[in-house]
């Protein structure tokens, strides 16, 4: 897979105060340098393969891993996920469903539709930060993906 020296994690996620703490971890862990935040599904698919504003997006750079909420507007997580899973040049690409959802449906259905892990979010400040913290350095630092 083509890197740049750049670890590039992308979140797709709608609520600002959800992303501006997983953003707060994430910068705080010193361990990521380019954070891209989507704020719906539609923002995501077309980020991830260069439709519409992200037309001149060179799509050589893929993201190390891509941090997904369920509930987005225009397409929701699940179609997301689907779209990247189905897609040769994204579905190798490591993608963490983090949700608030606890449904064992969307559990069942994210890991069938390819979801790589499937987290709840905590409710209490210090676990979110650990939990994002903790995520963030299994995907982007101690897991391999296979180059293309």
């Amino acid at each position: 897979m083509s890197l740049t020296n750049d670890v590039q994690i992308v979140l797709v996620e709608d609520n600002p105060d959800d992303a501006e703490l997983t953003m707060r971890s994430l910068k705080n862990s010193n361990f990521v340098n380019e954070i891209v935040w989507l704020k719906d599904g539609e923002e995501a698919i077309n980020y991830l393969t260069g439709k519409g504003e992200y037309s001149k997006r060179d799509l050589n750079i893929k993201p190390r891993l891509i941090l997904l909420d369920l509930k987005l507007p225009k397409l929701n997580g699940m179609e997301v996920l689907e779209i990247i899973k189905k897609n040769e040049s994204l579905d190798k690409i490591p993608v963490v469903v983090m949700t608030s959802s606890k449904e064992n449906r969307d559990l069942e259905k994210c890991y069938a539709l390819g979801a790589n892990s499937y987290v709840v979010k905590p409710i209490n400040f210090t676990n979110f930060m650990q939990m994002t913290k903790e995520i963030s350095m299994y995907w982007v630092l101690i897991n391999q993906i296979p180059d293309e």
